[in-house]
Order: C-alpha cells, then structure tokens, then sequence
C-alpha cells in the first residue's frame, strides 16, 4: 500500500525518490537552515512533503542549473522558501506526475529564464586554426576561480568558450602530432 501525499518520508524514501545518497541531504541540511525535517528519538529524520518539495527545488538549483551552494543560499534569502520549493520537478509520490496541484506547482515561467533561441555560433580565427609549433607552457593560476556560468554575461560566456574550445584544437593537434611521431 502506498503511502499518501501527506505522509512523512524517510531520508532513505527521499534518498530514493530524489535519485541523491542520503549523505547529501544530510550535507544539505547542514548548509540550508530551511531544510528542518522532524528528528524523533535515536535522531531519526522524517521529511515532510514541504521539506522534500524544498530538497527538489534545491537538487534542482544546484544540480540541473549549475548554482554553487552560496548562489543557491542566496536565492533563498531572496525570493524565499517557496520560490526554491516550486522548482521541484519531482512529483510527490500519490501523485500523477502531468497533474500540477499544490503539492507538484509547476514552476513560475516568468521567472524562469528561456533558453537562447538562436545557437551559439563560434567563429575562429585564422590564428588560431594554424597548429603552433611548440604550444607553451600553461601558466599557473594564482586567481580565484571564475563565477559560474550563470552569473555571468553572454559575451564573457562565448569568449571563455571560444578560448577553451581553441585550447582544446591545440591540444587535439599536440596529440595527433605525438602520435604520428611516435
């Protein structure tokens, strides 16, 4: 018999229904003060539907958008706990998974940005189409990592895509170049 969709879950029910080991809610729990699941003697977590609605919209900030833990703490603190919860793509268990209720709304379209219609096209230099004799060595990094993709501009995303796009030419051309030596 199935549970119902108001019913309390298990880490392990939720583990499974979200696809995410256990240790990773817990890890999540520790990072988002929002996520308060009832703990019952012998600290036994049990979710409710809100919580695991509020884990989905998170799985789904971090893992399907690509937002580090602050970003996503950040989208909390800002648009709230509910925004974060209607992101959840995951229906409650009892529920039929092409019915939006309460319990499984769908997502605010107005704030949830379209994908580019037109692709993105890279052209490449002359430049960098000609195999370099030696390629350099790569410099160390002694800069913070960049932002990701999703908080920064179109033209700087093309740019680092089109530089790693030649990195990787000039790798593939270095590979083939040993191979023909060797």
């Amino acid at each position: 018999m199935a549970k119902s969709r108001d019913a309390f879950r298990t880490i392990s029910e939720v583990s499974e229904w979200l696809g995410t080991p256990a240790h990773v809610l817990r890890f999540w729990e520790s990072r988002f003060s929002q996520i308060k699941p009832v703990k019952r003697a012998g600290g036994r977590r049990y979710y409710r539907p809100r919580d695991m609605r509020l884990l989905g919209g998170i799985k789904r900030l971090l893992h399907d958008d690509g937002i580090t833990i602050k970003g996503v703490q950040k989208i909390l603190r800002e648009k709230g706990v509910k925004h974060v919860a209607a992101l959840c793509r995951e229906p409650l268990d009892g529920a039929p998974a092409d019915t939006a209720g309460p319990d499984t709304a769908a997502p605010d379209t107005a704030q949830v940005p379209e994908p580019a219609a037109e692709p993105i096209r890279f052209e490449v230099p002359p430049a960098a189409e000609a195999a370099p004799e030696a390629a350099p060595a790569p410099e160390p990094r002694a800069e913070a990592p960049p932002p990701p993709v999703a908080e920064i501009d179109a033209a700087t995303r093309d740019a680092r895509i089109l530089a790693l796009y030649q990195r990787l030419q000039a790798l593939r051309d270095r590979v083939r170049a040993s191979m023909e030596a060797g």
